[in-house]
């Protein structure tokens, strides 16, 4: 067996930060296998995203960068890549890289950069690839489908059988699988990664080895299936904290939103036309949909304890960015603000015989820190400076050195914007240019439903704030301005 470890990487997209809602009261979203890693290595809890957008993020967790620095500050920017990833370092320190699922961080595919597997340009959807197709008809499976039960767009009929059949894999829907869990992409995912594990074991090849897995989801749309939905019974979910806010406290951003029956005019609707009842079914779609990605991603964790491969591996399993779906008015989907929901992310390690079992951190980590931190293991680092730091020493070290705050960015989605936040183990302060700033005691205020920005008793907080967020610019180089962002193109320094 080779001594430089294996890595696993686990990718979950548009994860709403899993936290939120069990504090509100609700029922323990059942993520077992992600929880079950955590509990043989280390789980954060203070895990944010560098953005709260999905190319911007995936760009960061290849390169350690913020999106400012690497250009692809919104999704498809396509922005050419001028700094290192950590794939190609992987690779040329030796490492045989596979790649399976979503890339969507910018121009090209994996397989561009030394990865062999499943990959395709940009949001893509994996039921129109031909690999899907031969992986159904080896199987004797059908074609994955669903009965949507509501939806967020006027074209998707309830109670109507539905095909995915869109260049990109993301309806504003919720729905119920009609086909078998095989046909699901998660499980499509998993099956070609553990196909993969099984022949590298069988070779006796004792060549490191990387693998990526990337699922769809728990992106919307939420399609699970029955024995999923059957988990969360709806009338348990308690209503949000925040879902009634009247945004009265909240700059502009909040008020946007394009999604149908929601919205009206590109504005969101107050208070929310939606029943709390109606926002329960959707909630529970969206946890049966987070516990059965956690089971295909089981999958693969499984596999690696079969073959023996589990003691020379290191594993991590995270998400790109949260989800705002019920969230301060009752939103769905995401847009440019970025409150709690959007920004909190898990994220655990598992590296036996180096991490020790059973750790819970409440440091501010990123996943700006996950590139620097995949190549501190293998002993290399990047070519160039990065913004993110190797997390091995807060695994490793009980009295490591770490930061006292972190930032993150937005550019805005559906909206455009420039944004930046800053965050302590206390307070949480973003900047928001042209419009209404904010602060957060999310310590007496975990839901955000008081800003505090005009509030005179927190003017020395507010300064720190300030500071601490003039100072992540000033080390980062972040001198970006509305003017240079029109064009979603940055000069690169």
């Amino acid at each position: 067996m080779s001594k430089r470890p294996n890595i696993i990487y686990i990718l979950n997209d548009h994860q709403a930060f899993y936290g939120h809602g069990e504090m509100a009261g609700g029922p323990k979203i059942k993520r077992l296998n992600f929880e079950s890693l955590a509990s043989e290595g280390i789980k954060f809890t203070r895990a944010y995203t560098a953005c709260p957008l999905c190319g911007p993020a995936r760009r960061t967790m290849l390169n350690g960068l913020f999106p400012h620095s690497h250009g692809e500050i919104k999704n498809d920017s396509n922005h050419p890549y001028e700094k290192d990833i950590y794939l190609d370092r992987l690779a040329e320190e030796g490492y045989k890289n596979y790649y399976y699922g979503k890339w969507h961080a910018g121009p090209g595919t994996a397989h561009d950069h030394h990865c062999e597997g499943f990959s395709y340009n940009g949001y893509s959807n994996p039921y129109l690839k031909p690999e899907y197709k031969k992986y159904l008809k080896k199987n004797d499976l059908p074609s994955f489908q669903a009965k949507i039960k509501y939806s967020f767009q006027s074209n998707l009929i309830e109670d109507k059988l539905y095909t995915p059949e869109m260049s990109m894999y993301s309806e504003n829907a919720i729905g119920v699988m009609t086909t078998p869990i095989e046909t699901h992409e998660a499980f499509f995912l998993a099956n070609l990664a553990c196909d993969t594990l099984k022949k590298i074991a069988k070779s006796g090849n004792n060549q490191p080895f990387h693998m990526r897995v990337d699922f769809w989801g728990p992106h919307q749309p939420y399609f699970p299936a029955q024995e999923y939905i059957d988990q969360y019974n709806p009338e348990e979910i308690p209503e949000y904290p925040n879902f009634r806010d009247d945004l009265k406290d909240k700059p502009e951003i909040y008020k946007y939103e394009h999604h149908y029956h929601i919205g009206k005019n590109g504005r969101i609707i107050i208070p929310n036309p939606l029943p709390w009842s109606t926002w329960q079914r959707i909630l529970a779609f969206n946890y049966a949909q987070q516990t059965l990605i956690d089971e295909a991603g089981g999958m693969v964790l499984e596999t690696l304890k079969e073959l023996g491969l589990v003691d020379n591996t290191i594993v991590v399993w995270l998400s790109d960015h949260g989800d705002s779906v019920g969230c301060h008015g009752g939103h769905f989907d995401k847009n440019a603000y970025m409150p709690e929901e959007l920004v909190r992310i898990p994220l655990a390690i598992k590296y036996p015989n180096k991490i020790q079992a059973g750790q819970v951190c409440d440091n501010l980590v990123s996943n700006i820190d996950l590139g620097p931190t995949l190549l501190d293991v293998v002993d290399i680092s990047f070519r160039n400076s990065v913004h993110g730091k190797s997390l091995i020493p807060l695994c490793t070290q009980k009295n490591a050195d770490w930061r006292e705050d972190l930032m993150c960015q937005t550019y805005g989605h559906f909206t455009s914007h420039l944004g930046r936040l800053v965050v302590t183990d206390r307070y949480k302060y973003i900047w928001n240019d042209g419009d209404m700033n904010e602060l957060y005691n999310l310590k007496d205020d975990p839901f955000e439903l008081y800003n505090l920005i005009n509030n005179s008793e927190y003017n020395e907080v507010i300064a720190d704030m300030k500071t601490r967020l003039a100072k992540w610019r000033q080390k980062t180089g972040d001198f970006v301005t509305k003017d240079m962002i029109k064009g979603k193109r940055l000069k690169i320094s």
